[in-house]
């Protein structure tokens, strides 16, 4: 006689952004049946600093006030048990790691393997570690809102595991999820991903610059030393926009409307791990 299945897993990507924070609302107010949300912390040098602040300040206190749990995870090795975040890897001495979707010459993305790595795969472990099995699957919210149904994909996922769209069942768009977040007392929080990604919209790095001139320096700087190492190795440059040239020209500093940086579409993670 086979053993009974343990009680069924269900916990939330939580991202910290405006969609997973409207989640943590509707699973306080009891319209999600989620009691769980793990927030895979790509690393504190990686994470936007402004999501980090909001999660600490705001969605942290607000779970714990309505018993609902919001764990932070990190990367951690197997082997060697060592901590590593996105932005270590690509910066560490000797590294050829390009995990980002760096934009080619031609403005395209290149292969990534952050969310993988960074995301699915870490929650994906807790998981498991939890009691998920493949007889016995995890159930994983995201946060994707109905204006971003293009970016639901079951296929992301660890085998332990099944993809769940709640925001898309209750046909949420993210304007709704503003008003909800709103509705409970919060402020709206910004749009969360790492400082650097590639996928962030051009009106997004300008107003970094604006606002933020030292972390968009920072993100200079990495886009440099990622070209140096191509220098070395023989290959083309790679950029952290869609033009074809370095941010610094890219976004230029001192204009507050840039028209011909409307984003045309693919400046999104297409994933719905990230961006929520």
């Amino acid at each position: 006689m086979s053993e009974p299945l343990s009680p069924e897993l269900r916990s939330f990507s939580f991202g910290g952004g405006v969609q997973s924070t409207a989640a943590l609302v509707l699973a306080a107010a009891g319209r999600l049946d989620y009691r769980t949300f793990l927030f895979a912390n790509v690393g504190e040098d990686s994470e936007d600093p402004a999501t980090l602040a909001y999660v600490q300040r705001y969605a942290r206190p607000y779970a714990a006030d309505h018993g609902i749990e919001l764990t932070t995870l990190r990367r951690v090795m197997v082997r060697s048990k060592e901590t590593r975040t996105l932005y270590g890897e690509l910066t560490r001495e000797g590294s050829k790691s390009l995990k980002i979707p760096v934009r080619m010459s031609n403005g395209a993305p290149g292969t990534r393997s952050c969310t993988a790595d960074y995301k699915i795969q870490v929650i994906g472990r807790e998981l498991k570690r939890r009691g998920a099995s493949e007889i016995n699957p995890a159930t994983v919210g995201i946060g994707i809102s109905l204006d971003e149904i293009e970016r639901a994909n079951n296929r992301r996922c660890e085998r332990h595991e099944r993809i769940d769209y709640p925001l898309l069942t209750l046909g949420l768009r993210r304007i709704d999820c503003a008003r909800i977040i709103r509705g409970a007392g919060l402020p709206i929080p910004p749009k969360s991903s790492c400082w650097f990604c590639p996928f962030r919209r051009p009106e997004s790095w300008h107003e970094m610059r604006r606002s933020r001139p030292a972390l968009f320096e920072r993100a200079c700087q990495l886009e440099d030393l990622l070209n140096a190492r191509r220098d070395e190795l023989g290959k083309d440059h790679v950029y952290l926009t869609r033009f074809g040239k370095p941010l610094r020209q890219a976004i230029p500093d001192g204009v507050d409307v840039l028209f011909n940086l409307s984003d045309d579409g693919d400046g999104q993670c297409d994933s719905g791990w990230c961006m929520t």
